[in-house]
């Protein structure tokens, strides 16, 4: 019996490690047009218009695409997106004039977006309810799901607001924080509108007692 525990532990130990060691799972596949493309051999980047980069959930489009080296690469990259630039994830799109895109190992990383305003949009299912931000920079973080917009930052549900020089929101959690030190001495300005009063229902029209029957 204690040979079979024995063993038993050690089959366990090995399921372990091989669960452990299971390589992750590979990232989708990168659909990549462009109207044109350049290439600067002599500074080692290329340049695409009109570019349109899907994966999965993820959509990237821009009037101008450039990438450091002489081909289309996504491994460990900085891609820089210029003019009507949508960055569009699993739960949000972000809007600029320019923004430079990092991906690592053919996923995108980060983002950071600059505008005259960058506006950022996520729609909540659940609460009927559309969350609109824009600021002069917004940086997205892919593996928080962080949205941080600094400079000028707005954000609303559509009923309240709130207005500061760095906001921070997460996708994810559908949360908001706005850091004191990261305020540049700035309060932060909310403005909350209570929901509209019920409409007064008339009372229930009672039933009329039914008339006597006649013995």
């Amino acid at each position: 019996m204690a040979l079979s525990i024995r063993k038993a532990l050690l089959l366990g130990s090995i399921w372990a490690l091989q669960a452990f060691a299971a390589p992750k799972s590979a990232p989708l596949p990168i659909d990549f047009t462009a109207q044109s493309s350049e290439i600067d051999y002599k500074n080692s980047f290329t340049s695409f218009r009109k570019v349109q980069i899907t994966q999965g959930n993820l959509a990237i489009s821009a009037d101008q695409g450039q990438v450091k080296g002489t081909g289309v690469n996504f491994q460990d990259n900085h891609w820089i997106f210029r003019g009507a630039v949508k960055i569009t994830v699993e739960k949000g799109v972000l809007n600029s004039d320019e923004a430079q895109v990092f991906f690592t190992n053919n996923q995108l990383a980060r983002a950071t977006a600059s505008g005259k305003p960058a506006t950022f949009q996520q729609r909540i299912v659940k609460a009927d309810k559309t969350v609109n931000g824009h600021a002069t920079n917004i940086d997205y973080d892919a593996g928080s799901g962080l949205v941080r917009l600094t400079t000028d930052a707005w954000l609303s549900d559509g009923q309240n607001e709130i207005r500061g020089q760095s906001l921070k929101y997460n996708i994810a959690a559908e949360s908001l924080s706005a850091d004191a030190p990261e305020q540049q001495g700035q309060r932060v300005h909310i403005i909350i509108t209570p929901p509209p009063p019920k409409s007064q229902q008339p009372p229930p029209t009672s039933m009329p007692a039914p008339a006597p029957r006649n013995p």
